[in-house]
């Protein structure tokens, strides 16, 4: 299998190990610095997708959202900001599909990673990774833009400026571009 479809990060891996080895003067120090520490998760990640594909030769791969098959449902647009019953409602269904496949709720910090903390649990099972994920939705972002600019109610440069900074909230753009850099379709798929 081809090495980018197995790590949709290797390439970036790479080039963060070029730059970490490199040399740099005192005003790049800082930049050096998340360099390595880019390395460091970079290599991380690497190991924990490399222990994925043992398991999964193993057949000891445990369940995760990638495995599972979907229920039909229909979705609901919300009109108006749901009250607290709507809200209850709505989470117990929530709830009782989870139990369906055997999965519990985590709950992410919400310092307004939580998009970006829940996809790095999901990818790399450390919602920690939520900056590496961050980064890369963003390349994403940068490298297709014609894919994602219609969908962007503003100057799509400040958007991606916007986007890349820490504690900005995720959107339906930014899970869309995080689906299509790890090869997940967000369409629902039939019975």
């Amino acid at each position: 299998m081809d090495e980018h479809k197995r790590n949709p990060f290797a390439s970036a891996s790479a080039s963060a190990s070029a730059r970490a080895g490199g040399s740099t003067s005192a005003s790049s120090n800082s930049s050096f610095s998340s360099s390595v520490a880019d390395t460091e998760d970079d290599q991380t990640i690497a190991r924990i997708l490399a222990e994925d594909e043992t398991l999964r030769r193993e057949g000891k791969l445990g369940k995760r959202l990638s495995h599972l098959d979907s229920i039909p449902h229909t979705p609901r647009v919300n009109r108006e900001i749901p009250d607290i019953n709507d809200a209850t409602l709505d989470h117990e269904l929530l709830s009782g599909r989870l139990a369906t496949y055997g999965l519990a709720e985590l709950q992410m910090e919400g310092d307004g990673n939580c998009q970006f903390r829940a996809l790095a649990d999901q990818l790399f099972r450390n919602p920690d990774y939520h900056k590496h994920v961050r980064k890369h939705i963003v390349k994403q972002l940068k490298q297709q833009r014609k894919l994602y600019e219609g969908y962007v109610p503003m100057k799509y440069r400040h958007y991606t400026r916007k986007m890349k900074k820490p504690g900005e909230w995720g959107d339906h753009v930014t899970l869309q571009a995080a689906a299509d850099r790890h090869y997940c379709s967000s369409k629902p798929r039939s019975a």
